[in-house]
């Protein structure tokens, strides 16, 4: 019988290597859950490029700007790479214009967990737990549903875990790793600011969202 392929297991393989999401599930499939089999598996198919460039400086890159039709909304972001040269290619243009106009549609709070402070996830912990506590559900299993609101929080708040808007199948960050090995360069997204015009003025950010996954297929 087939070893289960859990969530977690993909994770681990997605931190150890920073091989797209996909491909990371494709070979612990492939080596029936061995973590070390399954690193082994994407070297030999180039997949583990990320990993290996993550701790190379990145003090190249551009800051762009992306102004959504109208003037209604406008991010700045800064993305880094290692050399000019890789920053004046068009993948890497075409890549940074893309995280733009992602920002642009899913409205991300941070570019990764390691920004988001500690008084929010207390925050966040703490409502979480109590939705779960007054829906009736029993003490020995709360804790598992806050940590899995937490991950739904994370992929909702931070950039490099959301679903990327013109492919969904894959996050931000399976984004970038593809790029890492494309260019063979490592690849940061440092910052970013996203403006809206009436800020705090109630509308449907989804349609805007959609807008842009159908520019996309078309």
């Amino acid at each position: 019988m087939a070893m289960k392929i859990t969530a977690q297991m993909v994770k681990e393989l997605r931190e150890r290597t920073g091989a797209p999401m996909m491909d990371c599930k494709q070979a612990l499939v492939e080596t029936d859950g061995d973590l070390d089999k399954a690193v082994d598996a994407l070297r030999k198919k180039g997949l583990a490029a990320a990993a290996k460039k993550a701790g190379r400086v990145t003090a190249e890159g551009v800051v762009a700007s992306y102004i959504h039709a109208g003037g209604r909304i406008g991010v700045l972001v800064e993305v880094n790479c290692e050399t000019d040269f890789v920053a004046r290619t068009d993948d890497f243009q075409q890549l940074v214009k893309d995280i733009s106009m992602h920002i642009a549609a899913a409205e991300p709070r941070f570019v990764n967990r390691e920004e988001v402070t500690k008084e929010i996830l207390e925050h966040e912990e703490e409502i979480y737990r109590q939705q779960a506590l007054e829906s009736g559900k029993p003490e020995n299993v709360v804790d598992r549903i806050v940590s899995g609101k937490m991950e739904k929080f994370y992929a909702e708040a931070v950039l490099l875990e959301q679903p990327f808007v013109k492919d969904t199948d894959k996050t931000v960050g399976d984004l970038l790793s593809e790029s890492v090995g494309k260019l063979g360069e490592n690849i940061q997204i440092r910052r970013f600011s996203r403006f809206r015009l009436g800020e705090g003025i109630e509308k449907q950010a989804d349609d805007f969202a959609e807008e842009v996954r159908q520019q996309a297929a078309g």
